[in-house]
């Protein structure tokens, strides 16, 4: 199937690499002629504008826009909308606010241009492991585009069946899913990044006590000097609490149980404020979310132990580096971790 896909930074790339992988042929375009430089040497088609990707698409065209949530991504599906025609497809796969989803899709649909989002998670290593989807938008066209999808999607691969789903839509457990209609791929990735926040804030925690319970502050008797890399291992061994997360926090504190290549300021790329306000909406209590974004906040004037745990798990599974004046050398070890 022929697909093309607008930005070419570290997911963008690696989801053009994946389809081309599953012999789907990608016509491609970034600002940085370098990069589609590199993509056309791996076999993609590259081009030089907009208007220059949408003459080599043949209709019904399909469209996968992978850039930063807001303005650019407005930009860029307002000049789609002029260029493409009725029964052409804008899909989404940043991450984008479910509502202007809605927005963007009544625009489009004015010109019988089709709208899908997809929440897409899997960072910088869905290439090798292939990205986990949740789709919104009318079921003809996430059923037309289903190759591009299953394409990309990792698969059964060595996950325990669930049991119990017979009968259900057996995408779910190839990685992904049609969540519903326009913007609710995004909504569900939105709460997906939330517990995210969550999940990393509780493991940051207890590793930040851990890391004081040496603390002279204790009565001598009461102190232990505990090896936070040998607790982060042997917890990724059988344990209850055993994630992906732990794999990188476990890598992270291997190379250096001080984490001094991190600041510990842990910056936020909006999904959390848009779940803390979908709670607010809903009259949903979601303490454990909320603090674990307002800590965040925090980081970025006072910074702990905790916080440097979180910025080694960002920079793990998504490679994002702190926001610094000075250089900081961050070991490499982090992104050695494949999920599992």
């Amino acid at each position: 199937m022929q697909i093309g896909v607008i930005g070419l930074g570290r997911m963008g790339s690696n989801i053009s690499r994946r389809l081309m992988q599953n012999g789907h042929d990608v016509v491609v375009y970034d600002h940085d002629a370098k990069v589609v430089a590199a993509l056309a040497r791996d076999g993609a088609t590259g081009t030089a504008g907009l208007d220059k990707l949408v003459k080599e698409l043949g209709q019904p065209r399909a469209v996968w826009v992978m850039l930063p949530a807001g303005k650019i991504t407005e930009d860029v599906i307002g000049q789609l909308a002029k260029l493409m025609a009725a029964g052409d497809v804008v899909i989404d796969g940043g991450n984008t606010f479910w509502r202007d989803d809605i927005r963007r899709a009544k625009m489009l649909q004015e010109r019988n241009i089709h709208h899908i989002d997809v929440g897409t998670s899997g960072g910088i290593w869905g290439l090798e492991r292939g990205y986990c989807m949740m789709i919104g938008g009318p079921k003809v066209i996430v059923d037309r585009l289903d190759p591009i999808f299953s394409a990309l999607a990792p698969g059964l691969g060595d996950v325990p069946r669930t049991p119990g789903r017979n009968g259900r839509d057996p995408r779910a457990e190839i990685g992904y899913i049609h969540a519903g209609p326009n913007g609710a791929g995004h909504f569900v990735k939105m709460v997906h990044n939330g517990i995210e926040y969550g999940l990393m804030q509780a493991y940051a925690e207890g590793f930040d006590i851990l890391k004081n319970a040496g603390s002279e502050s204790l009565p001598p008797d009461g102190r232990f000097d505990l090896d936070l890399a040998d607790i982060s291992e042997v917890w990724r061994r059988g344990s209850v609490i055993s994630s992906w997360l732990l794999d990188l926090t476990a890598s992270a504190l291997a190379a250096d149980d001080e984490l001094g290549g991190f600041e510990g300021v842990v910056e936020d790329s909006g999904e959390g404020r848009w779940t803390i306000m979908a709670a607010i909406e809903e009259a949903v209590p979601a303490d454990v979310l909320s603090a674990a974004l307002f800590t965040r906040f925090r980081s970025r004037s006072e910074h702990t132990f905790a916080e440097k745990i979180l910025s080694a798990m960002r920079k793990g599974f998504g490679a994002h580096v702190e926001p610094q004046a000075g250089p900081k050398v961050v070991t490499a070890a982090v992104n050695k971790v494949k999920p599992t």
